[in-house]
């Protein structure tokens, strides 16, 4: 009991870092935009987290653990609405759940993740997406479409029945790739924002407050430790400092990487690069973290670092406009992560590569299926972009009617 008490506290102090990790991305997305944009994005931001919780408690939860069958193809499956507490024949509570945390914890932490997918997306499609087609597309891919995906590994779907079972420790794929292939297809279906390109070379769109942006990246850092360290799923400690560790020190060598690779390449130390550096070795290192040594990690992290770099130019060679960033770091660097388990570490193998690849490919193939069919339906019924006016003015102004930072000057008399 005591030990059971001991994990459980360490979990929920895990999902209040997770938790904590939407007030980081927030920061991060109205740091990288322009002003007039800035309560959009906390709105979408701060929905996404609310209306996510609600639909796991609804669906989500015994969508993504519906108790697979011995004989099932571990598929598609769903346990039933809602929560119901375990109870024992006797009708007591059952804190026989699991040996890390109660099954009320279990929701909680498992919600918190849920909701990022959504974030993702949040911040690629900013400053000229419709706030009410958007907050469609979120119930639906969060409700639905990541709970599913979820279900193949975490859930002890096919993934996990493989011969060499798919790894992904806390979600380099499971949770950034499944919001960055949506990044991705909303981006191309949405088009750029006015002014991005010019004679089809991309112009520089300035974030306007970038202190508040590297505020964001340090808070998603911190809440890392909870996004990596509760999914040991205890308070092992030999576990959960190895995972630490590891998150910290691919965070900082993807970082430092990031920053010499673009101040090579453009001579000139580019602040928002780092911080997309540090963002690209965190997501680098979800899927292997428990599994790495702290040079695996490093080594994670700086590859992270370099692709940032790459992955950045190449979405502005194709004309794709992220604000944000989240297509190189959630969806390039989730993929990179996702294969270097099979090639670092201790599950390094061919088999574990091969298996890495298969998960990859059948989350990139039901995650860019499922949101284009969603985005391009509402696209042609509701329409996804604002007008070209409202784009100009802002959205603060025309889908909100406020101001993030109005004019409190005294009047003169």
């Amino acid at each position: 009991m005591e030990l059971l008490t001991i994990n459980n506290v360490w979990m929920m102090i895990c999902t209040a870092l997770v938790f904590f990790m939407h007030l980081g991305f927030s920061f991060l997305e109205i740091g990288l935009t322009r002003q007039k944009n800035t309560i959009n994005i906390l709105f979408k931001n701060v929905f996404i987290v609310a209306i996510g919780l609600l639909l796991y408690c609804l669906v989500g939860f015994n969508l993504m653990y519906p108790g697979f069958a011995e004989d099932s193809s571990g598929f598609f499956g769903f346990a039933g609405i809602g929560l119901s507490s375990p109870v024992t024949a006797e009708g007591a509570l059952d804190l026989t759940y699991n040996a890390g945390y109660t099954y009320w914890t279990d929701f909680l932490f498992q919600g918190m993740f849920a909701a990022t997918a959504a974030t993702i997306v949040s911040g690629a499609v900013a400053e000229r997406v419709k706030i009410g087609p958007f907050m469609i597309f979120t119930i639906l891919y969060v409700g639905l479409v990541y709970p599913i995906a979820g279900s193949w590994k975490w859930g002890g779907g096919f993934l996990q029945k493989l011969e060499t079972p798919f790894y992904d420790f806390a979600g380099s794929t499971l949770v950034h790739s499944v919001g960055g292939w949506a990044a991705l297809v909303a981006v191309f279906l949405l088009g750029s924002r006015i002014g991005k390109f010019k004679d089809g070379k991309p112009q520089a769109i300035t974030g306007h407050n970038i202190p508040l942006a590297t505020a964001g990246v340090l808070i998603l850092w911190l809440g890392w430790f909870g996004f990596n360290g509760g999914s040991v799923l205890s308070a092992d400690p030999t576990l959960t400092s190895l995972t630490l560790v590891t998150t910290s020190l691919a965070a900082a060598a993807g970082g430092v990487v990031a920053c010499l690779v673009s101040t090579l390449m453009y001579k000139n130390l580019d602040l928002t690069m780092f911080l997309n550096g540090i963002l690209g070795g965190l997501v680098g290192i979800t899927a292997g973290a428990d599994q790495m040594s702290p040079t695996d990690a490093i080594i994670i992290g700086s590859i992270a670092g370099a692709i940032i770099v790459f992955a950045v130019s190449l979405v502005d060679k194709l004309r794709l406009d992220d604000p944000v960033g989240a297509i190189a770091v959630h969806l390039v660097c989730g993929i990179w992560g996702t294969l270097a388990v099979g090639i670092f570490g201790n599950l390094a193998s061919g088999a574990q590569f091969v298996s890495q690849l298969i998960g990859v490919g059948s989350y990139a193939a039901f995650c860019i299926t499922t949101s284009f069919i969603i985005i391009y339906a509402l696209k042609k019924t509701v329409g996804i972009r604002v007008s070209e006016t409202e784009e100009l003015e802002g959205l603060d102004a025309h889908e909100h009617g406020m101001s993030a930072y109005p004019d409190f000057r005294l009047n003169e008399k």
